[in-house]
């Protein structure tokens, strides 16, 4: 029913950026939460960022704050993560999620409807 596609994963050199893509197969993304997620093999998959269907209210993790930034473009149907000043801590598959529901809960992963593919990132030191 919902579709979602992450791309602009890759392999960065320390310090560099990444700018991420997440696109929506539906006009409903406009009323969507969205966020980002991440997962390296063998660990829990973690909350990175997310944002209200509105595009206005970020959340972060702590560990990204000042260096991530979520925007959502309601026009195009798609969700971004801005990552600068990396760090080959930040070396995971990224995943984009969609809540389509009433309450928002931002860093449960739960509590997400749909989820994308993933993209891979890569940090080099």
């Amino acid at each position: 029913q919902v579709q979602l596609a992450e791309s602009g994963g890759g392999l960065v050199q320390a310090g560099g950026s990444l700018r991420l893509s997440c696109a929506a197969s539906t006009r409903t993304f406009t009323t969507y939460f969205m966020g980002w997620f991440r997962q390296i093999p063998g660990k829990e998959r973690e909350f990175v960022a997310a944002i209200d269907w509105r595009g206005r209210i970020p959340y972060y993790a702590e560990s990204v704050k000042g260096r991530f930034t979520i925007s959502k473009d309601n026009n195009k149907n798609t969700v971004y993560l801005q990552m600068n000043s990396l760090k080959p801590e930040d070396t995971a598959v990224y995943y984009c999620a969609a809540e389509s529901g009433g309450a928002w809960q931002p860093q449960v992963e739960s509590a997400y409807d749909y989820w994308g593919q993933g993209t891979q990132v890569t940090v080099s030191s």
